[in-house]
């Protein structure tokens, strides 16, 4: 018996997968399953999932019950397992770069609305600047209007038309 044990040669190249880093991805497959479960229908056909995989995310939509819920996600992952799950990732990626892109952007505007309601003629110059198809008679009265809100402390009605109309603009 010791023979043999001294006789085996342990390659390096064949890993022992422990079970907590099965357990590890089982659980990040389920994380995966529950993601795609929170996306509209619509979204799924991306992922070109085969049909098992649709039907059951399909499913998903019916249930109700929180643990039967939770079972369900657990069969997701299992499914997961089978599927491309790094074109999976890579597509949650970009949404969510996409996401956080569009968020910039918001914020971006946001600045600008307020730069232009706080500043003066100098932020609308270097508006101008940027934008050079702004329509200044209609932005200076909405300026004026959201600076006479802000003083009346009245609901910010014409901000929002100008954080509208500046994304409109579509402002870098």
């Amino acid at each position: 018996m010791s023979d043999d044990f001294e006789s085996y040669e342990y390659d390096e190249e064949e890993q022992q997968v422990s079970r907590s880093e099965i357990k590890r991805q089982h659980l990040a497959l389920q994380a995966l399953g529950e993601r795609l479960v929170s996306l509209k229908p619509a979204q799924w056909e991306e992922f070109g999932f085969s049909d098992v995989m649709l039907d059951a995310l399909q499913e998903s939509q019916r249930i109700k019950s929180h643990n039967a819920m939770r079972r369900h996600i657990r069969r997701l992952g299992k499914l997961l397992n089978q599927e491309d799950t790094e074109k999976v990732e890579l597509l949650f990626k970009r949404m969510d770069d996409r996401a956080m892109q569009d968020t910039q952007r918001f914020h971006r505007i946001e600045q600008w609305r307020d730069r232009l309601i706080d500043g003066d003629d100098k932020t609308l110059s270097d508006l101008l600047d940027i934008c050079p198809n702004v329509d200044i008679q209609r932005i200076r009265q909405l300026i004026r209007a959201g600076k006479k809100e802000r003083e009346m402390a009245k609901p910010p009605a014409a901000q929002r038309k100008l954080f509208k109309y500046l994304r409109e603009l579509d402002i870098k």
